[in-house]
């Protein structure tokens, strides 16, 4: 059995050249080459073995987490691999650590706040590892609305120092990462106080632990917050609780490159614009938008090899069972689900390149698009993670009864991902943001200030009020600027209606408050529309590679006409569509459904994901499941023992009805 494709007859049907793909899906040729280099390197080091994760207690999994981030952390020195390498590495390592928020949160925070000199002291220590930071912004009683932190920095003109103190049982820092027991230093948001004034939230470099003995400094009570959800999956990281008692740090370690305090307490503004922190919020979202994609393309991938691996019913006179990939409901659960792992790949592609035209035009003083690129990035980041959390889900139970079991990998990957709805901005609070920037840029379209971006089509409001979707038959429905006006005039509708009902209050906020699941409905409806027109957008281009721009479109064409079916009231309570075009959108996607099957195994091929990556038996490449799955049932600790542990005292007297005499 081992060594044979058991998915080879799934390959042998594909329509379109998979290594081209595989390109089209890293974003370049160069990208691929390190993707694949670097998760071969990391698949083929027992070092990185992850298998075991979910078996281990709590304390053996955290050492081994950091047994491993210390040996990632050797290999990229002896290696002498670059950063993009460096980072690749660490991603394929997949296990949430320490470094995530090393160099994902403190290094980009010191860069992006710090000043050059800051920088100059700071940065080379980091990247060298000679210190390890996290980032503490969370507090136990306030998440999301970060201007509500409760932890101050008050500065002492006598000695030159800030004062960082928690006041109160609920401005303990809560939830950051490496904080509960690795990080030695932190970028810590606190209220700024001199003289008695209040100056809003900012950073400041704070040292946590004694850099010989990795003892809290005097002052600093630090810890662990507990078991989190799952088995292995994020408690492989020390989210810590963190609270200080009248903390001294100098002034030069408040990050001051937006605005500085000086030595007499003045504060001012640097002539760098506030916006550049902004233009990091941009980034972070687009970096969550870019990891969607890969959660989902993982949960996909699982779900749609053991789909055609698992035969069920359907058995003509003892000959083979189906195939579950065979099954429509199958398939109008899967395939969406694939296309939408393949349209999260495709924004957020847009989305780095979004940020890359951000940071030039702010480079140039030239603020215009940030409010839109703001409100888009966080309404794609709340868009594309809850649809993945989702969509995770829903792929363990497409799995059936073994998407249940830890070595289906499902059970982990959503454990790891879901905190991703809640981080860097709580879901519906994003879309309520994106929600005031659309009623703004409504109220604002007869002033003549032109809407720009993702919003310009709200530019042409009148024409979408009025226009009457043309679609006589389902392959009309193929047409990507019939799609993309149908999910146009359904986001434009929506947003119009609620800035109506909101004229109606006398107070605006009080309307806000009353409309807001109203609100939210209209930002995704216009996060939908974003994502269809980045997809229609991308099939623009030039795409090499035999019968890869085909496969592209259908998977297009289920994303949106899914998507049309699923809200298929707000298509129609609009106007937008008639219940005749709404029906005939169902037959053309049951067609695409079709199209997609036999190059189901190969689109998820595309990915190239190693075994050890997606970490799941039941996604093995070769579909050699069973024997796989009975394997693995022996390592568990549990069958260390033919009779178990607990027989004598527990069992037997039970047996024997000698439960009187037995010490319960």
């Amino acid at each position: 059995m081992e060594g044979m494709d058991h998915l080879a007859d799934e390959r042998k049907r594909t329509q379109f050249d998979v290594q081209s793909m595989k390109i089209v899906w890293a974003g370049s040729r160069q990208a691929f080459e390190v993707s694949d280099r670097i998760s071969k390197l990391v698949a083929s080091d027992p070092a990185f073995r992850k298998d075991e994760r979910p078996m281990l207690a709590r304390k053996e999994l955290f050492k081994n987490t950091l047994r491993k981030a210390a040996y990632a952390w050797k290999r990229i020195i002896e290696l002498r691999l670059s950063e993009e390498e460096a980072a690749k590495l660490r991603f394929f390592v997949d296990e949430p650590s320490y470094t995530d928020l090393h160099w994902g949160m403190f290094v980009p925070a010191i860069k992006g706040q710090g000043t050059e000199e800051q920088q100059k002291k700071w940065l080379p220590l980091a990247y060298k590892m000679k210190i390890i930071g996290c980032y503490a912004q969370t507090e136990l009683g306030h998440g999301s609305n970060v201007q509500g932190l409760e932890t101050t920095a008050t500065f002492d003109p006598k000695t030159d120092e800030f004062i960082i103190h928690t006041p109160t049982l609920t401005s303990s820092k809560w939830w950051p990462g490496g904080l509960g027991k690795v990080s030695t230093h932190a970028v810590v948001y606190a209220r700024l106080i001199t003289d008695g004034q209040e100056h809003g939230v900012h950073g400041f470099i704070v040292q946590l632990r004694n850099l010989d003995d990795h003892s809290p400094l005097p002052g600093i009570t630090i810890g662990d917050i507990g078991m989190k959800f799952g088995n292995g999956a994020y408690n492989t990281m020390d989210n810590g609780v963190l609270k200080f008692d009248h903390i001294r740090i100098p002034r030069n370690q408040m990050l001051m490159r937006v605005s500085q305090i000086s030595r007499e307490g003045k504060i001012s503004q640097s002539n760098v614009p506030r916006q550049l922190v902004y233009g990091t919020m941009v980034y972070v979202r687009q970096t969550i938008v870019a990891d969607a994609s890969c959660a989902l393309s993982k949960a996909v991938c699982i779900a749609t090899r053991y789909s055609a691996v698992r035969r069920q019913f359907g058995s003509q006179n003892g000959g083979p069972e189906t195939q579950v990939i065979d099954y429509k409901t199958q398939q109008s659960r899967l395939f969406p689900l694939l296309a939408s792992a393949y349209a999260f790949r495709f924004v957020g592609q847009w989305l780095n390149w979004l940020y890359m035209d951000v940071t030039q035009r702010l480079q140039a003083n030239d603020f215009s698009t940030l409010p839109e690129a703001h409100a888009c990035t966080a309404g794609l980041k709340s868009l594309t993670t809850s649809a993945t959390a989702d969509g995770i889900e829903e792929c363990r139970k497409l799995c059936g009864g073994h998407g249940y079991l830890c070595t289906s990998g499902l059970p982990e990957l959503f454990a790891v991902y879901v905190p991703a709805c809640t981080y860097e901005g709580d879901n519906i609070v994003l879309l309520l943001q994106v929600a005031r920037f659309l009623m703004k840029t409504v109220s604002q379209l007869g002033s003549g200030k032109k809407p720009v971006g993702t919003t310009a089509y709200m530019g042409q409001v009148e024409q979408l009020m009025q226009r009457h979707c043309d679609v006589q038959n389902a392959k009309d429905w193929l047409k990507p600027n019939v799609i993309r006006e149908a999910f146009e005039a359904r986001s434009a509708r929506m947003s119009v209606a609620c800035a109506q009902n909101l004229s109606k209050f006398d107070n605006q906020e009080e309307g806000f408050a009353e409309l807001s699941a109203d609100l939210v409905e209209a930002a995704v409806a216009h996060c939908e529309l974003i994502v269809v027109s980045k997809f229609i957008e991308k099939l623009q281009q030039d795409i090499p590679g035999k019968g890869v721009k085909q496969q592209l479109e259908v998977l297009c064409n289920i994303y949106a006409l899914s998507l049309l079916h699923k809200h298929q009231g707000d298509f129609l309570s609009t106007g937008c569509v008639t219940p005749k075009q709404a029906s005939l959108a169902n037959d053309q996607l049951r067609s695409l459904y079709s199209q997609a099957r036999p190059n189901a195994i190969a689109l998820v091929d595309s990915f190239n994901y190693t075994d050890h990556f997606l970490g799941s038996i039941l996604g093995r490449y070769d579909g050699n499941v069973y024997p796989k799955l009975y394997e693995a049932a022996w390592k568990d600790p549990l069958n260390d023992s033919v009779v178990p542990d607990g027989y004598h005292e527990y069992i037997r007297p039970l047996l024997k009805q000698q439960l009187r005499s037995a010490k319960l």
